[in-house]
């Protein structure tokens, strides 16, 4: 995708935000775990939207702060760019075309472990680490759980299982060299760990800060702005726990408006920085050129 990357400063610290391409998913009665197929489209319509396919995009983002480049988040992996025919797994390709040197990065700072956020730890082999002096930093609550071997034994068939085995054969190509980080700590120079689960059980934002200036990571709190954001309550069924994800979701939002505090989100419509009004029983989402 020609459409990256985009800079800009909070405070001292440079974000520069990419593209690893987009996946389209087909709109039916298996996305929402709590609304109708009818319902569901119905919301796209409203927005504007095509109501038969959703294009979901994926923005990880690179941070220039206290000397170190640090990356959120790493995408689908170079493997997916031959098998999406071009679609995803770009973020390599398109961190080259912003001057960044992979083996330069000094962390990896992963939010969660669903597979368009940890896939790209890997080379286009499968194997080999793709940013290979970085250290790389996980949740604490995230790797506790699904390095546990008794909560795979206990995993629902399907989507949980494959998640274990997907994060199995990820960090063990990586010989399992990382580094846990806990909430409301610092995990990067001027960026806090906040605990936002739901999503997965471990999952993780951040509030960027330097200068007086603030933006929120959100991660995946809000996995597409035309339809999670204006309907808060609407569980998704990749949700780990949906009513905590829901629940988390407008706690964050309300922290959001109150604090007038920009965010900048993984699935939003690139760049994906925004602006979050109350709007009705929910919110909208306003793009942003600047913090």
């Amino acid at each position: 995708m020609a459409d990256a990357p985009y800079r800009y400063k909070v405070g001292d610290i440079e974000v520069i935000v990419l593209t690893d391409g987009f996946r389209n998913v087909p709109v039916d009665g298996k996305y929402l775990v709590n609304a109708s197929e009818d319902d569901f489209k119905a919301q796209l319509k409203a927005e504007g939207r095509p109501t038969d396919v959703m294009t979901n995009t994926f923005s990880p983002i690179v941070l220039k702060t206290g000397g170190k480049t640090v990356l959120f988040d790493t995408g689908n992996g170079e493997a997916q760019v031959a098998a999406s025919k071009g679609e995803r797994g770009l973020l390599n390709q398109n961190l080259a075309a912003a001057g960044i040197d992979r083996n330069k990065i000094d962390m990896v700072v992963i939010s969660h472990f669903h597979a368009d956020h940890v896939n790209g730890l890997l080379g286009a082999d499968n194997k080999s680490a793709a940013f290979p002096n970085a250290e790389i930093k996980v949740p604490a609550v995230e790797w506790k759980f699904w390095t546990d071997d008794g909560e795979m034994s206990r995993a629902s068939p399907g989507r949980m299982t494959e998640l274990f085995q997907n994060n199995r054969r990820v960090f063990d190509a990586l010989g399992r060299k990382v580094t846990p980080y806990e909430w409301d700590k610092e995990v990067a120079p001027g960026v806090l760990a906040v605990g936002t689960p739901g999503h997965s059980i471990g999952h993780t934002s951040y509030v960027v800060s330097s200068g007086g200036k603030k933006v929120f990571v959100q991660s995946d709190v809000c996995n597409n702005a035309f339809v999670f954001a204006p309907r808060p309550d609407w569980q998704g069924y990749f949700d780990q726990d949906p009513p905590q994800a829901a629940a988390t979701r407008r706690r964050v939002y309300d922290m959001l408006v109150a604090e007038k505090l920009p965010v900048q989100a993984y699935h939003f419509p690139f760049p994906a920085l925004r602006l979050v009004e109350k709007a009705g029983s929910g919110y909208r989402t306003v793009p942003l050129t600047a913090v």
